[in-house]
């Protein structure tokens, strides 16, 4: 179940000559608008500036391009009840030139990611905050249930527990195998109470834009959908010290169970990266997820 490493189009493939060709086969009233590539690009799609005005998104993989269809419909509807900007779809292009997958077309949102320019994550954390509360509180009506097309965000953490097992035991010399079992524990020993909500899938730093130190807007919402919020919750502990945590928890209004379900999440990612990390001989992408597994124990210890 877990995305990375999920087949699809060669990424080296998807390049600015083919979003050149699609755009000018499908949309020829473009076809005057430069093509270039944005400068830090994701896993999940290729992203290409069209013009002053525009973007072009290109998934890389099958189970990506299932989001395509679904930012389409959805984020026009999720926008105007929101508190930041988000993507705005202008057109979806359909596959073609032996490139296999819908894609879309936004509005460009300027800004810097917050990975890219955010040290002091102080500004951040409440206008993030009431963003996601915000979008909990949009009607879920028949929002995208948890499933393949968002790696089952949303769904109980518990989805990965025999990932998350497997990596515990995998990992017993380079971890507190006890802590982090504590932790899974109490992830998975509530589940949510009451009606499904809306949340992002994917609250990470390269999916926030910032300027002059701000939160702009949020971007990315491929693994959006209706149903337990608590992974919304993970940038918590891998990106926000102890006051900045807790200035977070308290803005965004979320019982314990909530928090500790998210600490859940934190930790499933946290442990699959530093697996991939000591495989690939990765030292410091190791050192960082081993400070978020060693943070969300804390976090857990400090609750008890």
């Amino acid at each position: 179940m877990c995305s990375d490493n999920t087949p699809g189009y060669p990424p080296d493939e998807i390049s600015a000559r083919l979003a050149r060709r699609l755009v000018d086969s499908q949309f020829p009233h473009w076809s005057a608008l430069a093509i270039t590539p944005v400068a830090h690009q994701g896993v999940d799609n290729r992203t290409f500036r069209l013009g002053d005005e525009l973007s072009i998104r290109l998934p890389t993989a099958d189970w990506y391009a299932d989001q395509v269809a679904k930012e389409q419909h959805w984020l026009p509807r999720l926008a105007p009840r929101l508190p930041l900007p988000i993507p705005q779809p202008v057109a979806m292009g359909r596959p073609a030139i032996h490139y296999p997958y819908p894609w879309s077309v936004y509005r460009w949102l300027d800004g810097a990611t917050a990975a890219e320019a955010i040290t002091d994550w102080g500004p951040i954390v409440r206008p993030l905050a009431h963003f996601l509360r915000a979008l909990r509180r949009i009607d879920p009506g028949d929002g995208p249930e948890p499933g393949s097309h968002n790696f089952f965000r949303g769904a109980p953490v518990s989805v990965y527990a025999e990932e998350t097992s497997t990596a515990i035991d995998e990992l017993g010399g380079e971890i507190d195998v006890a802590g982090a079992q504590a932790v899974w524990a109490a992830a998975t020993g509530s589940n949510r109470a009451g009606e499904p909500c809306w949340f992002h899938g994917d609250v990470a730093a390269d999916n926030l834009l910032t300027q002059l130190g701000r939160l702009t807007a949020v971007i990315d919402f491929g693994l959006c959908g209706i149903g337990d919020p608590a992974c919304d919750t993970a940038i918590a502990w891998t990106h926000l010290d102890t006051v900045n945590r807790t200035a977070f928890r308290r803005t965004l209004d979320i019982d314990a169970a909530t928090w500790a379900r998210g600490r859940g999440w934190a930790l499933w990612k946290a442990l699959i990266s530093l697996q991939g990390h000591l495989e690939a001989d990765e030292p410091h992408a190791a050192a960082v997820a081993r400070a978020t597994i060693n943070g969300v124990i804390a976090d857990h210890d400090a609750d008890r």
